[in-house]
């Protein structure tokens, strides 16, 4: 089996989602290559080998500076016509969505999105995918190939084995409708600390905290934590905080060591974004609060008085 692996870089780091599904594509049978696709980005295969690719394609040109999708989907279509690859791996982000969905398109193959697995049963490559608001879990398939196959975020994590990998330049032969569009303008979130994805500890504030004024709790413990600060879409819609931090069912999928809850409800949609955290800590006044469900551990009381007193004693610990 040939696998590719779609390797989205931001600036001159590969993106950790990408690394992680390279890594799991090469804990499988069979030939692992990556394709990373802009301009000064030869570097970037050295990072690739060191997570498991044996070959890594260089896609180099002006037209590809730029973070839109279907110039890329010229260069993937490309190389699995050129190379036979049978499957096609991309890490969840909202620029590989769109590169799946095109090359899905571009070669009349089937795509399975929101994997949170892949295993190989009887010869053949199965995808495991949650369900009814994650309630349960599938096997999924594909009757031909290629196989393209989109991964959520946080599904892997990246595993450094220490390999080199053979570097070969991609060929870029764009067609007329690729270069149809063109970006104006790209904005970068502005942030300090790790991204919510990235991030080993997550704290997340909800409607609990009373306003937005009151953020500042779920920041300054994060902050102490060393990680990152998300919040519940009933705070996103109400002007509190920006999506960019919403995690559930409508925004992003977090699946940190420590995640801690703090004024959160727990309520199914945000329980879909954050249930694979390693260690669920549940701050809240509501002893019938869903989250209890499916806390480690659950801490009765008001957040105001509490998270204050646990940022002090989490500095105090680290002198």
């Amino acid at each position: 089996m040939s696998t590719l692996v779609f390797l989205e870089h931001h600036g001159s780091e590969l993106l950790k989602a990408s690394l992680g599904v390279l890594a799991k594509a090469g804990s499988l049978d069979g030939e692992v290559a990556g394709v990373v696709a802009g301009t000064g980005v030869e570097q970037l295969a050295g990072q690739a080998g060191r997570f498991g690719a044996a070959r890594v394609f260089v896609a180099e040109d002006t037209a590809l500076e730029a973070p839109l999708p279907q110039p890329r989907v010229d260069v993937l279509a490309g190389l699995v016509r050129e190379h036979g690859f049978e499957t096609v791996l991309f890490g969840q982000s909202v620029l590989a969505a769109d590169v799946a969905a095109g090359l899905a398109a571009r070669l009349e193959a089937g795509l399975n999105w929101d994997l949170i697995d892949l295993v190989q049963e009887d010869g053949r490559l199965v995808g495991k995918r949650p369900a009814l608001a994650d309630s349960v879990y599938v096997d999924v398939g594909w009757s031909s190939t290629p196989r393209l196959a989109l991964f959520r975020t946080g599904a892997f994590e990246p595993v450094e084995t220490g390999g080199e990998a053979a570097v070969e330049r991609a060929a870029v032969e764009l067609e007329d409708f690729s270069t149809a569009a063109t970006m104006l303008e790209q904005a970068h979130e502005q942030r300090s600390g790790p991204s919510i994805e990235d991030a080993d500890v997550v704290v997340a504030g909800g409607r609990g905290l009373g306003g937005p004024e009151h953020f500042g709790l779920v920041e300054d413990l994060a902050r102490a934590l060393g990680g990152a600060v998300a919040a519940t879409r009933a705070v996103v819609d109400s002007g509190w905080y920006p999506y960019s931090a919403q995690v559930g069912q409508t925004g992003r999928t977090v699946s940190p060591k420590l995640y801690v809850a703090c004024g959160i409800s727990g309520a199914i949609q945000h329980k879909v974004g954050m249930q694979g955290s390693g260690t669920i800590v549940a701050i809240n006044k509501d002893t019938n609060a869903p989250i209890f469900e499916f806390a480690d551990l659950g801490v009765v009381g008001d957040l105001h008085q509490i998270v204050p007193k646990l940022t002090e004693l989490v500095k105090a610990r680290r002198g």
